[in-house]
C-alpha cells in the first residue's frame, strides 16, 4: 500500500550546496507561495467534457503582470540559460492548479506569439524526495532533465509523451506499433525503476516517447512523477509490474518473451546503468554523501525495505542499512559488481 499523504521533506542545507554546485539552485522571480495567492479558480475540462481535476487560476489585476513576467523569466532560465531575449515573443496563456497529489503543482502554459507553438512547465513545493528523484533520473536514466530549486519552490520542465494509461486504449493496438518493442521497453523500465528505487510508477505516472525508425518505431518510457523516490517500505512499490494499472503491459511482455529473453533485457538495462554510474561517479558520490545522512523516510519503512531487499537479493548487507541513502547506495553497488562479474565471465 502507498501512503495516501506522503510526508513532504524539506531541502536541507547540504542538499542545497549540492544543487548550487551543479547549477540547480537559482534565485527565482516568482515563488510557489506567490502563485498560491490567487483570487478564484475555473475548472479545466478536457475535450471530452471530463473534469481534469486541474483548475485555471485568476489573480488580481495588479499582480497578474508581475507574475506573468516572472514566469517568462523562469522559462528563459529553464530553457535558454536565462537569456531574456527569448521572452519578448512569449506570453502566459494559462496557469492551472492541481487539486490532488502531494505537492499541489501549478502547470504553466506558455505560448510563442510568432507561431502559436506552446510549451508547459511546472511550479511545485520543493520536496527533497522529488529533488532526489529528479537528480537520479538525470544521472542514471537515458533522459536529461531540466529543473531549478529556490527556497521552497521547485520548477520542472514538461516531459512530453503519451501517458501510459492513454497509450493503452488509443495506441497499443495500432498495426504499425510492434507489441514486442513495447513489451521490451516495459521490462527495461521496470528494471530502471527497481535499481534506483523509484516508486509508484502506475500507468498515469509515466509517458511513452515514440520515435520513428527507418524500419520500425522505437519506444521509450519516461517517468513523470518523482514523489515516491525511496520513501515506501514495500519492495513491490518499486516494481511497476505489480500495479494493476500496468497489467496489460505485463501481459504483453509475458505473451512475447520467455524468462531468458526478459533476463537478457534486464541485464542490458543494468549494464547501461552501470556505465552511467561509472561516468558520473564523482557526482553520485557527492549526492550519496548527502543522502545517507538525510531523513527522507521513516525508520519503519527503511527497516522493511532493507529486509525485503535482503531477501530478494540474498544479500544481508541491505538489512544493516539505516537510511534510504544507504539502501540506494547498496543497490547501485550491486549493479556495478554483478555487471562486472557477468562481463568478466563472457
Amino acid at each position: 500500500m502507498i501512503t495516501r499523504k506522503k510526508i513532504i521533506y524539506p531541502v536541507n542545507e547540504a542538499l542545497r550546496r549540492y544543487l548550487r554546485l551543479y547549477q540547480r539552485e537559482k534565485k527565482l522571480p516568482v515563488t510557489y507561495t506567490q502563485l498560491r495567492d490567487f483570487l478564484e479558480t475555473i475548472p479545466v475540462i478536457d475535450a471530452r467534457g471530463k473534469d481534469t481535476l486541474w483548475e485555471s487560476v485568476l489573480y488580481p489585476h495588479e499582480q497578474q503582470n508581475e507574475i506573468h513576467n516572472g514566469l517568462k523569466k523562469i522559462y528563459a532560465m529553464l530553457k535558454a540559460g536565462g537569456d531574456e531575449k527569448v521572452q519578448r515573443h512569449l506570453y502566459i496563456e494559462r496557469i492551472d492548479f492541481c487539486t490532488f497529489g502531494n505537492t499541489h503543482p501549478f502547470r504553466i502554459k506558455i505560448v510563442n506569439s510568432y507561431n502559436d507553438v506552446h510549451d508547459y512547465f511546472y511550479v511545485k513545493i520543493a520536496d527533497a524526495s522529488r529533488v532526489y528523484g529528479l537528480e537520479l533520473e538525470h544521472i542514471l536514466s537515458p533522459n536529461q532533465l531540466n529543473y531549478l530549486v529556490h527556497e521552497n519552490t521547485l520548477v520542472e520542465e514538461h516531459i512530453a509523451g503519451i501517458p501510459g494509461d492513454v497509450f493503452l486504449p488509443l495506441y497499443s493496438e495500432r498495426p504499425e506499433f510492434n507489441p514486442k518493442r513495447i513489451g521490451k521497453e516495459f521490462v527495461k523500465f521496470n528494471e530502471r525503476c527497481f535499481v534506483r528505487l523509484l516508486g509508484d510508477m502506475r500507468a498515469y505516472n509515466f509517458v511513452f516517447d515514440i520515435t520513428p525508425d527507418f524500419d520500425d518505431f522505437q519506444f521509450r518510457i519516461r517517468a513523470i512523477d518523482f514523489d515516491q523516490q525511496f520513501f515506501e517500505g514495500s519492495l513491490k512499490i518499486y516494481l511497476p509490474q505489480y500495479f494493476k494499472e500496468n497489467y496489460p503491459y505485463v501481459d504483453m511482455a509475458l505473451k512475447h518473451f520467455n524468462k531468458d529473453v526478459m533476463m537478457q533485457y534486464q541485464q542490458e538495462e543494468r549494464a547501461l546503468i552501470a556505465r552511467r554510474i561509472k561516468e558520473e561517479r564523482h557526482r553520485l558520490r557527492d549526492l550519496r554523501d548527502i543522502l545517507v545522512a538525510d531523513e527522507i523516510s521513516t525508520s519503519e519503512k527503511i527497516k522493511q525495505l532493507g529486509f525485503e531487499l535482503a531477501e530478494y537479493y540474498e544479500d544481508n548487507a541491505f538489512e544493516r542499512c539505516t537510511s534510504m541513502g544507504e539502501l540506494i547506495d547498496r543497490s547501485l553497488k550491486r549493479v556495478l559488481v554483478t555487471t562486472h562479474v557477468k562481463q568478466s565471465n563472457m
